[in-house]
């Protein structure tokens, strides 16, 4: 006999949710033990795209209507192929190739070589990537936001880095890095978005 929505008890929607998540929560992990590099970078792809839909729908407040569906659609590509990859195996490295007796000093260590390494690059590769698939130039582009974006990078990501890794087993730091970074996803998807907007002013008044 099945039962009417009116007749399911709170208690028994909480148990099939956590159910539900926890079903889900193994799936995922054995996912990630067969498949490390391809659950990762669908998880970035998903979540990269996530992080855009933020950006336009509550920061730039654009409207289902005004949505650019080619400007998540960029996110998510660079996020599935290009950062979810390189994240996987850059996490990889730190794990194998940091290793200290005092574990506050390998987590400062690898803060450290991920903050002065990997953000500048990767930022660097983010924005000139989304302005050549715009058709824009990579070097302005560069010039204009890396720094700013940069500067904000290390006001936010060192503290999230200190939690990864002191925290989460080896598997899970690009996933968490990635639910962190729907909130910064949004914040670089809009900075690249005034880019290109102040690259297009300029090239009208050229004109």
């Amino acid at each position: 006999m099945r039962l009417r929505p009116d007749q399911v008890s709170p208690l028994s929607l909480k148990r099939n949710s956590e159910m539900f998540l926890h079903q889900n929560s193994l799936e995922y992990n054995a996912k990630l033990a067969s498949r490390p590099l391809l659950t990762q970078s669908v998880t970035t792809a998903v979540l990269f795209a996530t992080g855009d839909i933020t950006a336009q729908q509550l920061v730039d407040k654009r409207g289902i209507k005004g949505h650019d569906l080619m400007r998540t659609g960029r996110m998510a590509l660079y996020g599935g192929f290009v950062f979810g990859p390189v994240a996987t195996t850059w996490f990889g490295f730190l794990s194998r190739n940091i290793k200290m007796a005092n574990r506050r000093i390998e987590t400062l260590a690898r803060v450290a070589v991920d903050q002065t390494v990997f953000a500048p690059v990767m930022i660097g590769v983010f924005l000139s990537s989304m302005a050549t698939m715009e058709g824009a130039s990579a070097k302005q582009r560069l010039e204009k936001t890396w720094w700013p974006a940069l500067k904000t990078n290390w006001m936010v990501w060192p503290f999230v880095q200190m939690i990864n890794f002191t925290f989460l087993p080896l598997q899970h730091r690009v996933l968490f890095a990635n639910i962190v970074s729907i909130g910064w996803n949004s914040y670089l998807s809009w900075v690249n978005s005034q880019s290109v907007a102040v690259q297009g002013e300029e090239m009208t008044e050229k004109v």
